[in-house]
């Protein structure tokens, strides 16, 4: 006589419900929609950290791990920086431009920041500087504040965006890979996602 097999419920998938994928780049009107949300709010730190976010197009842990002196010399905030990455332990430079600059000065006086003092500090004993979930969970409030999905984007897509509008605009996947600090054009080929853009694109202006 056969034994019955015993069968146990499977556990449900960790990302059942959950959007996967690359996170969205934000379109330029979102990008100012953000900007001055967080102007009018008076919130001078998520405003500097929004611009130099958006400029810098860095990883959330290279971009929460900043000090004051990575981006001002004499006391003057720099219109270029040059950081090594964690990830890659490779330089990377960015542009800060004269809204960021102006945030970040701003930001500097009102927590009144010291040279070599994290340029984003914590407001919890158990670190220093803002956690990369902190910076995430800023970022889905800044995007819901604006009536997007926040399952749609994510710190990434502070990364993507200056980059992706910078392609969009030139072609230029060299001026990308250098900015992003890619060693490898396929990489920046893939974060992109521009082989699919550039697909759809053509589609759209074919009438068949």
């Amino acid at each position: 006589m056969l034994q019955a097999i015993q069968t146990h419920p499977r556990p449900a998938p960790w990302n059942k419900g959950k959007l996967l994928g690359q996170k969205s780049p934000l379109k330029l009107k979102e990008v100012w929609a953000i900007r001055i949300r967080l102007q009018l709010a008076g919130r001078l730190r998520d405003l500097a950290l929004f611009n130099l976010a958006i400029d810098s197009k860095l990883r959330g842990c290279d971009l929460v791990s900043l000090r004051l002196n990575d981006v001002e010399q004499d006391g003057r905030v720099m219109s270029r920086a040059i950081i090594m990455q964690q990830k890659t332990q490779r330089p990377v430079q960015f542009e800060i431009t004269a809204q960021t600059r102006e945030s970040i000065a701003a930001w500097r006086d009102a927590a009144h920041l010291q040279c070599g003092d994290y340029l984003f500090p914590s407001r919890m004993r158990c670190s220093p500087h803002l956690s990369t979930r902190q910076y995430a969970r800023l970022v889905a409030g800044w995007v819901s504040d604006i009536g997007l999905d926040p399952s749609i984007y994510g710190t990434h897509s502070m990364r993507r965006t200056k980059a992706t509008l910078i392609y969009r605009q030139t072609k230029n996947l060299r001026a990308v890979q250098l900015l992003l600090g890619h060693t490898k054009l396929e990489s920046t080929v893939r974060y992109l996602g521009i082989e699919l853009e550039d697909a759809l694109d053509i589609a759209e202006k074919m009438e068949v």
